[in-house]
């Protein structure tokens, strides 16, 4: 599950929610893959080398795994984001980190926090926003439709236990 939920027994704190996309290509996944295409493209290579169609075929072929080394690392750059929001008694804070490393952060009461799913007027099905303090953000559009469904329920249930023990 792309989210942990800490619950915390301190004093101002009650929960802390991170969200992060799920990653399925790791590091060492990236280099095995870039491997093996290069194998599968080279392979074809070994009967016309030393000739004209070698130097016909390569800047091709070179301009493809480029191409695919460029592709899965601006993926993976994409990938870079975390978002955390903390559940205090007197407030609500949602910082999410951006994968160019720019931080934008949200605070509201939890007494006038509105947690909404649109269930399909959203960019994405079950699109979960918070509304508060004038403005509505949204929050996990990167998990899928049922961790979204199933993040709903568990942040719904947070913030009724906040709200009902002030």
């Amino acid at each position: 599950m792309p989210y942990i939920i800490n619950n915390e027994k301190g004093a101002s704190k009650a929960a802390t929610i991170e969200l992060w996309p799920y990653s399925s290509l790791k590091p060492k996944g990236f280099a095995l893959f870039l491997g093996a295409t290069f194998a599968l493209i080279v392979l074809p290579l070994f009967n016309v080398l030393g000739t004209t169609v070698f130097w016909g075929l390569f800047p091709f072929l070179f301009i493809t795994l480029t191409a695919i080394w460029f592709a899965l690392k601006k993926s993976l750059r994409d990938r870079q984001i975390l978002e955390q929001l903390t559940l205090y008694k007197d407030q609500l804070v949602l910082i999410r980190q951006n994968p160019d490393g720019e931080q934008q952060e949200w605070a509201c009461s939890p007494y006038w926090a509105k947690l909404r799913m649109y269930d399909k007027e959203g960019p994405v099905a079950n699109y979960i926003t918070l509304t508060g303090n004038g403005r509505e953000v949204e929050l996990g559009s990167f998990l899928g439709e049922d961790e979204r469904i199933k993040l709903y329920d568990e942040l719904n249930q947070l913030l009724q236990k906040l709200n009902r023990n002030p």
